[in-house]
């Protein structure tokens, strides 16, 4: 595996990959959702890169950005592992030249939600995604759907700028009790842990409803929110029924629905969802985490 520490690093490496070459970016802190991310670019690209940056334009507070878990030997040596060929390493100069200004807009979609509750930090993502994707050049990237508004705003990106990449998304792997799996979720006590569980039943709750009949969002979004009302600890930031690929309002008419939940609990701040209706995610991450990581590239046909 090579280690690129600088654009021009990165592109001799880059230059020496064989096509189709699958991209996955992160901030480090990697946990076997990353891994199921990693295995999905293996299996269906001859090559894979990988990107360890804590993007400093997503964060809301400084605070956030410098206590965000890191152990960059740990990641590589996950990277290796997993057969990675290139992993892109980089200072924060070599992603923003000093003195940029350049910043790609996230619009509507980077407005709401965690928009809302994170101003500015969707502009931050779609700007450190558009970079990465040009540094990197791959036929397609892979992205988990735990951040779900996130691949709709990466999506909007890549079809905006015409990028011709193929964005696919990975569900969400989550721990035996359902958590979702997040760098994050470090932070969190045992108790901690614990409380956020009930992040799952809610979404469970809401699923449950809508598998029943239940096509009103208010309605969905109060069985949620029961749910976690009776769990100490979790204070509710938003629990939402929405149209799945614009999230807006939902339709009652509509054969699809994404329930979407964030919550702090002790003071880190959790997000999860369920998105129910055909082929909205595009690959099943368990299957990938069943097996031994694939030491070379399948080089399938994407879809």
């Amino acid at each position: 595996m090579i280690v690129a520490r600088t654009r021009a690093e990165l592109a001799a490496a880059r230059a020496g990959l064989r096509e189709p070459v699958g991209a996955v970016f992160t901030m480090g802190g990697l946990h076997d959702g990353h891994t199921a991310l990693l295995r999905a670019a293996r299996r269906e690209c001859a090559s894979v890169v990988a990107t360890l940056f804590v993007n400093p334009t997503q964060f809301e507070s400084e605070r956030d950005a410098t206590t965000y878990p890191r152990d960059e030997a740990a990641d590589l040596r996950r990277f290796a592992a997993e057969a990675v060929d290139v992993a892109f390493a980089p200072p924060v100069h070599e992603v923003y030249a000093p003195g940029s200004a350049a910043q790609v807009g996230a619009g509507r979609l980077g407005r709401m939600l965690e928009g809302a509750s994170r101003p500015g930090h969707f502009d931050g993502v779609a700007t450190v995604v558009a970079r990465l994707l040009e540094l990197t050049r791959p036929a397609c990237s892979y992205f988990g759907q735990k951040d779900w508004q996130q691949t709709r705003v990466v999506r909007q990106v890549v079809e905006d700028l015409a990028l011709g990449v193929a964005v696919r998304v990975v569900g969400t792997v989550r721990d035996g009790q359902g958590l979702a799996l997040g760098t994050r979720n470090v932070r969190l006590s045992d108790a901690g842990r614990e409380a956020a569980r009930v992040i799952h039943r809610a979404l469970s709750a809401g699923a449950d409803a809508w598998r029943r009949g239940e096509r009103g969002a208010d309605r969905l979004e109060r069985t949620m929110r029961q749910e976690m009302g009776a769990e100490a600890g979790v204070t509710v930031d938003y629990a939402v029924a929405r149209d799945p690929l614009s999230l807006d309002t939902l339709n009652p008419e509509t054969a699809a629905v994404a329930l979407l939940v964030a919550v702090w609990v002790e003071d880190v701040r959790l997000i999860d969802n369920l998105v129910l209706g055909e082929g909205l995610v595009d690959i099943d991450p368990a299957p990938l985490l069943a097996g031994p990581a694939s030491a070379t590239g399948g080089g399938q046909s994407l879809p």
